[in-house]
């Protein structure tokens, strides 16, 4: 498997960000780290090695790029309207300046994959209804989608509440975006085991959301015994990839 490690500048962040890809060919996919996770952590917790036939065949060409959460939602520090500010500059890091690289990298002028576990699936979730110009596809394993969950009850800001997938969805009238989403690829999932108990909240509202607004999604609920931990999303992300490509989506 090809594997390298990048870095760059971003003039959007005022720092270099590391990341890196893996595989030679396919479709992109950009994957979110997990509550404060680094770039390395998809790989030290063995999730390329869990799909790795897909990257091998050249179907997906992973990219993990870094995350900033400890300084933005993770933060105990600073109003919460300014820690959604920050994090937009991480959105502007990843929509205007890696998106770009990986398009470049990649030879790519397609939609991409976006995912991740836990905060990751928070993340995934909330670029891929943020940007359905850059993303047609969206595995969200065991997320949070409700900013409240980070922020409490300050959810009145609007760079707030443009992070928050449960409350701009419910409220999204541009037709534009809501044919986008309806072409998409939308799979959120969650286990009903241990540590699920607010991704599951999560994931019933954002159910009923979408289903309201006749957007196709498969929402997907596991056991009891499927619990919120990387053994079981080792399990979950070969699936759903089997899925999408069984049903010619990873093009």
């Amino acid at each position: 498997m090809q594997v390298d490690y990048h870095q760059f500048y971003s003039s959007r962040l005022g720092r270099y960000m590391e990341f890196k890809s893996y595989g030679h060919a396919g479709k992109p996919m950009i994957v979110f780290p997990s509550s404060g996770g680094r770039f390395y952590e998809y790989e030290d917790f063995k999730m390329i090695e869990a799909i790795a036939p897909f990257i091998e065949n050249g179907l997906i060409r992973v990219y993990t790029p870094d995350s900033i959460d400890a300084e933005t939602w993770l933060s105990k520090f600073g109003w919460p309207g300014d820690r959604a500010r920050h994090h937009n500059a991480y959105d502007a890091y990843i929509i205007e300046e890696l998106v770009p690289f990986i398009r470049h990298h990649a030879n790519w002028k397609g939609g991409m994959i976006a995912t991740g576990c836990s905060m990751g699936g928070y993340h995934s979730v909330n670029f891929y209804f943020r940007h359905p110009d850059v993303f047609d596809t969206v595995i969200a394993l065991s997320g949070i989608y409700d900013a409240r969950f980070f922020v409490g009850e300050n959810i009145g800001d609007y760079d707030v509440y443009i992070n928050s997938p449960v409350d701009y969805l419910k409220n999204m009238q541009d037709t534009h975006y809501l044919e986008a989403y309806r072409r998409g690829n939308i799979i959120i999932c969650t286990g009903l085991g241990l540590w699920e108990e607010d991704t599951i909240r999560d994931t019933r509202a954002m159910e009923e959301i979408l289903k309201a607004k006749s957007i196709p999604a498969w929402i997907d609920y596991w056991g009891y015994d499927v619990d919120h931990d990387w053994p079981w999303w080792r399990v979950q992300m070969p699936h759903f990839l089997g899925r999408l490509q069984d049903q010619g989506k990873l093009r």
